[in-house]
């Protein structure tokens, strides 16, 4: 994660990089190589999701095998996001609030 310092946004010199990765893959749920997320509200304005792609094996690359997922992410106290861990894939997730 890329959080910027306050400076010019354009200048590298401005962001810094978070020493750890916010989301990973999660061994225990056979989820592996979540990547390119993209993030939107629930319908009614209260929750905040992720969308990503992922596979379910380790040996998965970046072809057919990826699957799109979606999943609600929380907020710590700061106000920086806590992506959490990647759900399984068949395990139900509660729908989106306001639908």
């Amino acid at each position: 994660m890329l959080t910027c310092n306050g400076g010019d946004p354009l200048s590298s010199s401005s962001w810094v990089k978070s020493p750890n990765p916010v989301f990973q893959r999660s061994n225990a749920n056979g989820v592996y190589g979540p990547g390119h997320n993209g993030f939107f509200k629930s319908p009614d304005g209260t929750e905040d999701w992720m969308v990503y792609h992922a596979n379910s094996s380790a040996s998965g690359g970046c072809d057919m095998n990826r699957s799109t997922r979606a999943q609600k992410f929380k907020r710590n106290a700061d106000g920086t996001p806590n992506f959490g861990t990647p759900v399984a894939l068949g395990v139900p997730l509660t729908a989106w609030s306001g639908e």
